[in-house]
């Protein structure tokens, strides 16, 4: 590790566990909140310590020390910048907690974000992973972002094109950025549209609706929906440590879509605009025997074999060795390759 000086706002041998939804032990060496875009400019250079960008933790698999710096994002900050007859225009800081995001912009009567209700993170985390939930993108939505050089100290500005989103992925993760904490996103910038439409195609909403009798749900009632969902299927971190969903549901050309289904008749399958098929990973986990089994102090969630839960005490060597065995089993009876959405620190 360099020698050089550390600014007075950061600190040594910070515990992470608590920082991050799976509870994993380990400790940063080096550990800075950044509550302001000028902190980063401080610590921009090279020759210092590595880097790691932290969000709200939910998306990251701790596999022991991490002997570098820490950049735990707390930039707060939500605000209405711009307005015309087309769109509302929504800048948050990365600290920005995303779900409350999300409320805060139905609350002030601004529809668009509604299906990607209770999705853990923050800000700054979405465009990173490009969230996304029941046909909604963070990229659908995305007008560009802020983002710190850590050689330079400069900030840069991303248009939506510049961000090269894709399936839970971006030019953040292409480059890797997000694990060398050479771009550091600070503020996000949405635009919601004013002609507003509804998405609620996906058969878990439909059923929602279907039983409360609503035929032309608004944003709120969709957003309502939308978090019935996700609490049935997955748990409160708090009462059972998790990182949400734990692999991507994979994404075949259409000839492997429909060689698989002949196989497997009740193979879920989700046309893509790009000719590809969506497969349900945790369909295809189940299949496995994976729902509701442990492997030492680890399992897959009884209800929803797509998360990866902590059952208390496990070490990240536990998750990978879970992750590794499912992936292994899906592999042989399928032919398909799980890849993990969490990064492994």
């Amino acid at each position: 590790m360099s020698d050089r000086p550390q600014p007075d706002f950061v600190t040594g041998n910070v515990e992470l566990a608590t920082r991050t939804t799976l509870a994993l032990p380990g400790r940063a060496a080096l550990y800075a909140e950044i509550t302001a875009a000028a902190q980063l400019a401080q610590l921009a250079g090279s020759g210092g310590p590595r880097r790691f960008v932290l969000g709200g933790g939910s998306n990251l698999v701790l596999s022991g020390d991490f002997d570098g710096l820490l950049l735990h994002m707390a930039i707060a900050g939500r605000q209405l910048v711009a307005e015309d007859d087309d769109a509302w225009y929504v800048r948050a800081g990365a600290g920005e907690n995303w779900h409350q995001l999300v409320g805060w912009t139905l609350a002030q009567g601004w529809p668009g974000l509604e299906n990607l209700a209770l999705i853990p993170g923050t800000v700054g985390a979405a465009p990173i992973q490009n969230i996304g939930a029941y046909g909604l993108e963070i990229a659908d939505r995305l007008l560009s972002l802020e983002a710190c050089d850590m050689q330079s100290g400069k900030m840069l500005h991303f248009d939506r094109a510049a961000c090269r989103f894709a399936y839970r992925d971006s030019v953040f993760k292409q480059q890797s950025w997000h694990l060398d904490g050479s771009r550091v996103i600070t503020h996000v910038t949405l635009r919601l549209p004013k002609a507003w439409q509804p998405l609620t195609s996906y058969p878990d909403l439909a059923a929602e609706f279907d039983q409360q009798q609503i035929t032309h749900p608004n944003a709120r009632q969709i957003a309502a929906a939308v978090i019935q969902v996700r609490r049935r299927k997955l748990p409160d971190p708090a009462v059972l440590p998790n990182a949400g969903s734990f692999f991507h549901n994979p994404l075949v050309d259409t000839e492997t879509g429909e060689r698989l289904a002949r196989r497997f008749p009740g193979l879920p399958r989700y046309p893509q605009g790009d000719g590809r098929v969506k497969l349900a990973a945790g369909w295809l986990i189940e299949q496995c025997g994976w729902k509701g089994r442990n492997l030492g102090r680890v399992g897959m969630y009884e209800k929803q074999a797509l998360v990866l839960v902590n059952r208390g005490g496990a070490s990240g060597t536990e998750v990978i060795a879970l992750a590794t065995a499912v992936q292994t089993d899906v592999r042989a009876r399928f032919g398909i390759e799980l890849t993990p959405e969490p990064v492994f620190l």
